[in-house]
């Protein structure tokens, strides 16, 4: 039986939309990879205490490692990305008010603030300042606020698993427990 005009596949073809569905499974890999480290952080932070050893700075080794598997995520995007300009007009509000609340955050936080200090035994003021007590969760929020604004040029899918991502860890976090927190190495 001969198929129809059109559908047909040739091998390059079959091939190509192999590579296509094999870029989008490692993209999406790619944008959950920081989840699970962030997870064994929060509910182990003595072992990353214990392994960044006496001298070492927990909480800046684990925004060293955060980066690189923030430039991870953000290469898996791209991949799977049809950029375009201009841009939609909800980017503007979007991008800017995500990310001024990342910024807002880490300035008020800090590094250790912002990078789990608090789990790795670390003496965290309590910020009251905007936007804590306003929004729940604002490094989060301005991030999946971030995300969204990209909708018009990655896949749905993809902002999607992220923010599942955020979402998660947003519960992890919710449930902190004082006592499992990490005693520094002497």
């Amino acid at each position: 039986k001969r198929p129809i005009y059109g559908q047909e596949k040739s091998e390059k073809g079959k091939k190509e939309e192999k590579n296509v569905s094999e870029m989008g499974i490692l993209a999406a890999i790619g944008v959950v990879l920081p989840f699970p480290f962030y997870w064994w952080l929060w509910t182990n932070p003595q072992s990353w205490v214990n392994l960044c050893g006496q001298g070492r700075d927990p909480s800046t080794v684990m925004a060293r490692v955060s980066h690189v598997l923030k430039a991870a995520q953000l290469l898996s995007l791209f991949s799977v990305a049809s950029l375009s300009w201009p841009p939609p007009l909800y980017f503007w509000p979007l991008i800017a008010f995500g990310q001024f609340l990342n910024f807002r955050v880490y300035q008020l936080l800090g590094e250790a603030g912002t990078y789990y200090g608090v789990r790795f035994g670390k003496n965290i003021a309590w910020v009251t300042e905007f936007p804590f007590g306003v929004i729940r969760d604002p490094q989060y929020v301005g991030s999946i606020m971030s995300l969204l604004s990209c909708l018009s040029w990655v896949p749905f899918q993809y902002i999607f698993l992220w923010c599942l991502g955020y979402g998660f860890m947003m519960l992890v976090e919710s449930k902190e427990d004082p006592s499992a927190r990490a005693k520094s190495v002497s």
